[in-house]
């Protein structure tokens, strides 16, 4: 390929910004892994907050195997496996067993075929049921975390804690527990 074009450059820089946005999207994103997970597609699922897949699907970054290397999902992999783990997915481009994966820490659970519907509904009936003001000002504070020393990142995580508490769902969650009922969130 050498240099490569400035198209197949864009191509590329734009897959990079659709991880970015995934990534950093203020809503929670979940992927459901319904059939066999390779190399562009193991980055949408890892830019994903929540993982869930069936127990027969695979994973894996095969590029190595055709003279490329998982380039852009090699940050994401880094932010959710072990190095030495990442390294010999990354490096000897084998299919992973959904099991394998779990256990890298790339996929939050896995469910047998005939429940996996099921299941998946029923995670998505309970992200559905938070604070949508609540997860956007978490995962927001979370992404903002990552590169600072841990001194810093827990004191700025108090401070969005006191941000997060002053917003009309904490206020209603919490009574809502004193009283012994579910919230009503408004994302306010």
């Amino acid at each position: 390929m050498g240099k490569g074009s400035e198209a197949e450059k864009e191509v590329f820089r734009q897959y990079a910004d659709l991880l970015i946005q995934i990534y950093r999207f203020e809503k929670p994103t979940l992927a459901r892994i319904n059939g066999h997970c390779l190399a562009g597609g193991t980055g949408f699922m890892l830019a994903c907050d929540i993982v869930l897949a069936r127990e027969d699907v695979t994973f894996g970054t095969p590029e190595v195997n055709v003279g490329l290397f998982p380039m852009m999902i090699g940050a994401l992999i880094y932010r959710n496996v072990p190095r030495k783990k990442a390294m010999a997915m990354m490096l000897l481009g084998e299919r992973l067993s959904a099991a394998q994966a779990l256990d890298m820490g790339m996929v939050t659970r896995i469910f047998p075929g005939a429940d996996f519907d099921r299941e998946t509904g029923e995670i998505l009936k309970a992200l559905a049921a938070k604070s949508p003001v609540g997860m956007r000002l978490g995962k927001n504070a979370l992404n903002r975390i990552e590169s600072m020393p841990f001194e810093g990142a827990v004191r700025f995580l108090s401070e969005q804690l006191s941000v997060i508490a002053k917003t009309e769902d904490a206020r209603e969650g919490i009574t809502a527990f004193l009283e012994k009922r579910p919230p009503v969130f408004k994302g306010r």
